[in-house]
């Protein structure tokens, strides 16, 4: 999940909305997301709550914030407004160094006398799926060229909407732009297939010819989604991973909560584990058991032994 407030255009004139129920909305969006929104940010939200709340045949705020405190009918127009309200924009390949960080850096060293051992991925805030199967990409390249291995990642969102797209994996074609071409023509193809005028199924059309692409199902099966909201991450059923891919996730949620988040998610590293980050994402992290790995355009941390 992208989780921050989305970049909406004002939808024509903007109801009012005094301080104090917009207090209370950025109240409950932190508190049940983590998403802190500033005052300068009050005209998107705003925006976006007028949108869904046409949709629903709502007409108040204040009416609408307590329909979504409102038991399991609430509960479920929450998870319609959380789609509303948190980005799910992202790219395959998003940042290059921090692949090649993973790939070239970390896990050789990592899987040296235990090239067997299985590797657990952990991609948090994983949206619509790009940057999760990017790092399955990368991982599976990565380990069939020291030795074939087994991997797994486990891809999670605050979002139902966004990790359908994911469980799909199919994509507009203008998004292979966004891959290497040799990892394209490994692991993706055409969606779909051509039928020929007499009815019998003829080759699989070029990416030329089509609207979208899929990610090949050797490694779909790689990556599982599933939902979650990273406030749990204290309680969170993943342990003892080899991996945690975190990017441009936690500088939407206030300060004072970063260090913590960071804390719970560093625990469940295995020794010589790696934590990725965001470049620049938070400034001044220390943990006792964290030692920093890599250059300046990278922040990864690497789970002492």
């Amino acid at each position: 999940m992208r989780q921050a407030l989305a970049n909406w255009t004002t939808p024509g004139p903007v109801p009012a909305m005094d301080d104090a129920t917009f207090g209370r909305w950025v109240d409950l969006l932190e508190r049940r997301t983590g998403v802190v929104v500033p005052p300068g940010r009050k005209a998107f939200l705003v925006a976006a709550l007028r949108t869904r709340m046409r949709e629903a045949g709502k007409s108040s705020f204040e009416a609408y914030f307590d329909e979504i405190l409102d038991g399991p009918r609430g509960a479920i127009e929450w998870a319609t407004l959380v789609d509303r309200l948190t980005v799910h924009q992202t790219h395959f390949f998003r940042h290059p160094p921090s692949l090649d960080l993973v790939a070239r850096d970390w896990l050789p060293a990592y899987r040296a006398g235990q090239s067997d051992a299985p590797i657990h991925a952990w991609s948090i805030g994983c949206a619509t799926g790009e940057e999760a199967f990017t790092l399955a990409m990368v991982l599976d390249r990565a380990m069939a060229a020291g030795g074939r291995g087994y991997y797994g990642i486990t891809a999670t969102d605050i979002s139902a909407a966004a990790l359908a797209v994911g469980r799909g994996a199919t994509y507009p074609v203008a998004k292979l732009d966004e891959i290497p071409l040799s990892y394209r023509e490994a692991y993706c193809a055409p969606a779909g297939e051509v039928f020929a005028e007499d009815g019998g199924v003829r080759a699989p059309r070029g990416f030329e010819e089509a609207d979208s692409f899929t990610i090949a199902e050797p490694l779909r099966k790689r990556v599982g989604f599933v939902q979650f909201n990273l406030l749990d991450v204290a309680r969170a059923p993943l342990k003892r991973l080899d991996l945690i891919y975190c990017q441009n996730v936690l500088i939407y949620f206030a300060r004072e909560r970063r260090a913590g988040l960071l804390q719970a998610i560093a625990d469940l590293l295995k020794p010589g584990g790696l934590l990725v980050l965001g470049a620049g994402e938070v400034l001044g992290f220390n943990h006792p058991q964290l030692t920093r790995l890599g250059g300046p355009q990278t922040l990864a941390f690497r789970r002492n032994a």
